[in-house]
């Protein structure tokens, strides 16, 4: 008998909160009647213990889907979500999206028919992260879409539909959005580290992307370990019950981070014990736990008459109505997800959509001697080098699944060239080693190197996991390990011919140190499985690179306010008034594009109206290739207002000598910015610009108007 992690099945008809025909919502109520208060409670932790009686089996609510089904054997690995966010490409991240969530039920179908609820095989997954990447030094920013809210809630909208489905009743999965909020380093000290937020930064940085993503119905939010403004998160009735639920409307359920209960009461310290905690969490509106307080606390809150059942009926109602969505109590076989098996797992169209996602998110940083793309037959030896060449890490990211077909970059070039041409692979240095090189005679013995350095997620990532970091999972500086830096130093003292430099990291990292040293760079983050196979086809001209900077890259991290500070002044381009590296949306082609309109905007709105126009990309370069569009808004230089925003983008496919049309429409109502004065967003009147071009320091386009 084929068992799902709530109820088993036979073929007699079913009757009360097994009948499919009744509202979800009435067979929610039915189920809670049935339980005792302590069976209730039992189910309120991550690791939901079995009700023997009713038949229902323990299930496991903990599952990681970042980019790919990650820690359950055998899964597509797409680029992390640094990466993703690069691509600039809402269509195929719901693609993403969907393909992840296509192998989590085949998945969870094949461990179920086996009996087995384990973690990690389930269908409720705690992914995406829409922190904002507010400062180059947090770890942890690799999991997240970047620095800018209104590109993070697209993508990160796009990925939701793509994991649960376009049916809001029947989830095919559930994603979580998270950390609930203003999460974002630093690392070492989320336990008990207390994010002074004013009102405004909160309400137009760190809440905008949750918001997004509950208009759109994510299924869970997830709240963080750190406090805000004293509060820790998870019983924060402010955040969770009267913005989230109440001024929000979100009708999903909340779960904590894990331990973050445990936090309250050992390291936050704000309240005494685990039964108040337990308390505080359900008031609050939390309704499932990652760790055991609840589980072992509520009863005992109960009885001291800190919480009702009423209030626990809740917070169970919630996350079984997230149950049934997903069908765990409804006969399997007539699930619409019923025949997914093994060969819906990694197979040939999902393996070529991480192809295709990894070669959209590749950034080409320099190109100025126009070195690429290669010509095979120009190069008869190639050497690949560097501690990142054919390190899985490097591939993988955090938060990753396993493949059984990982490409790393030596692989990929070595396939892409015809079986006359030498390749050889040499790691070069590691990265601590500022001394001991490896690889430069060969090296110099080849007509082309291809040198690949950068970062890893054991020096950069969460804490406990980024275990080679000197920082507790963050980073102190933008440097490049030191010994990548001598490294390229010798490497170009001893070779003559090119040098391609390609950098895999999660973060901004400081370009030149070794921009000097080689005759192109590409940013290649953590691409996933199908990395090398990307690699060589932007190498050779296969593909056009064509991914953009989710982040600024600084000049230096002195530029910066303190790691600690939560205020947005002085961070990310849309506040930030130095020079830089390269801009937030940059990156280069193979070939050149020009912008022209047939329609121009309006020089006047008003708060209903939406601003529109007609913008005309022409390919004006040798080769096909994509373009991004982005739209940036100036707004009127009050106290407070961001320097630019980004508020429209669109990737454009056009051929040599083609123009695409794109029609930038922009809702008025996008531009409202909160009145710290009467606590709510406003439409603030004056003259604004609307700026467009490849990136936020590019003006192709620019034109002013007022609003009234």
């Amino acid at each position: 008998m084929f068992l799902l992690p709530a109820i088993t099945f036979n073929a007699a008809a079913q009757t009360g909160y097994k009948d499919p025909s009744l509202p979800i919502d009435s067979r929610v109520q039915l189920l809670i009647k049935e339980l005792t208060l302590e069976e209730k409670v039992s189910l309120l932790g991550y690791r939901s213990k079995a009700v023997p009686r009713l038949n229902i089996p323990a299930y496991n609510w903990w599952n990681e889907g970042l980019h790919g089904v990650a820690r359950a054997g055998n899964a597509t690995v797409f680029p992390q979500s640094i990466g993703m966010a690069a691509t600039f490409d809402e269509d195929l991240i719901q693609s993403v999206g969907n393909t992840i969530s296509t192998e989590a039920r085949a998945k969870y179908n094949l461990s179920t028919a086996k009996n087995r609820h384990l973690q990690y095989m389930g269908l409720t997954f705690w992914t995406p992260n829409i922190n904002i990447f507010r400062d180059p030094r947090w770890g942890r920013g690799q999991e997240t879409f970047g620095e800018d809210p209104f590109l993070t809630s697209k993508i990160g909208v796009a990925f939701v539909k793509g994991i649960q489905g376009n049916d809001p009743l029947h989830l095919k999965a559930a994603a979580t959005a998270k950390h609930f909020v203003a999460h974002s380093g630093p690392e070492a000290t989320r336990d008990y580290f207390n994010a002074i937020v004013d009102e405004k930064d909160l309400r137009e940085t760190y809440l905008y992307a949750f918001h997004k993503l509950v208009d759109n119905n994510v299924e869970s939010v997830m709240t963080a370990y750190n406090r805000v403004n004293g509060v820790p998160n998870s019983i924060n009735k402010v955040l969770i019950g009267d913005i989230l639920r109440k001024e929000w409307g979100f009708q999903g359920h909340v779960v904590t981070d894990c331990g973050a209960l445990d936090d309250v009461f050992t390291t936050h310290k704000t309240l005494p014990n685990g039964v108040e905690a337990a308390a505080a969490a359900i008031k609050a509106g939390v309704d499932l736990d990652c760790s055991s307080v609840l589980q072992n606390d509520i009863v005992e809150a109960v009885k001291q008459k800190l919480l009702t059942e009423k209030e626990i009926d809740t917070a169970l109602g919630r996350i079984l109505r997230t149950q049934f969505k997903l069908g765990f109590y409804n006969d399997p076989e007539k699930s619409p997800f019923y025949g997914y098996r093994a060969d819906s797992i990694h197979n040939y169209n999902h393996i070529e959509l991480s192809l295709k996602a990894a070669e959209k998110s590749f950034v080409l940083l320099k190109n100025d001697k126009n070195i690429l793309p290669l010509n095979r037959d120009n190069y008869s030896s190639i050497m690949v080098l560097g501690p990142n060449a054919a390190n899985l890490d490097a591939m993988l990211g955090s938060y990753h699944g396993v493949s059984s077909k990982v490409v790393n970059f030596v692989e990929g070039i070595t396939a892409a060239v015809d079986p006359a041409t030498r390749v050889e692979y040499d790691l070069g240095c590691d990265y601590r080693d500022t001394v001991h090189f490896g690889g430069i005679w060969g090296a110099g013995n080849a007509e082309l190197t291809v040198a690949v350095l950068g970062l890893s997620p054991v020096l950069e990532g969460e804490a406990g996991d980024a275990f080679l970091s000197d920082n507790g999972g963050d980073r102190k500086n933008l440097d490049l390990p030191a010994s990548e830096i001598a490294f390229m130093k010798a490497l170009r003292k001893g070779v003559k011919t090119p040098i391609v430099a390609v950098i895999a990291a999660g973060s901004a990292v400081d370009v030149s140190k070794i921009a000097d040293y080689a005759d192109a760079i590409i940013y290649a983050w953590y691409p996933g499985e199908q990395g090398g196979t990307a690699l060589a086809n932007i190498l050779f001209g296969k593909i056009n690179p064509s991914g953009h900077l989710p982040v600024t890259f600084y000049k230096s991290i002195t530029d910066l306010p303190a790691y600690d500070d939560y205020h947005m002044k002085g961070r990310t381009y849309r506040y930030f008034d130095k020079p830089v590296e390269y801009p937030f949306g940059f990156g280069l082609s193979y070939t050149t594009f020009a912008y022209s309109t047939t329609k121009a905007p309006a020089t006047s709105f008003k708060a209903n109206q939406t601003i529109s126009m007609a913008a005309n990309v022409k390919n004006t370069g040798p080769v096909d290739g994509d373009e991004v569009l982005q739209a940036y808004i100036v707004y009127p230089q009050t106290n407070g207002m961001p320097r630019k925003e980004l508020k429209f983008f669109k990737r454009v496919s056009t051929k040599s000598g083609e123009t695409q049309s794109v029609n930038v429409e922009i809702p008025v109502s996008e531009l409202q910015k909160w009145d710290t004065k009467a606590h709510k967003f406003k439409l603030f009147p004056g003259n604004y610009q609307l700026i467009l071009g490849s990136n936020s320091a590019d003006e192709k386009l620019k034109y002013n108007f007022t609003i009234k």
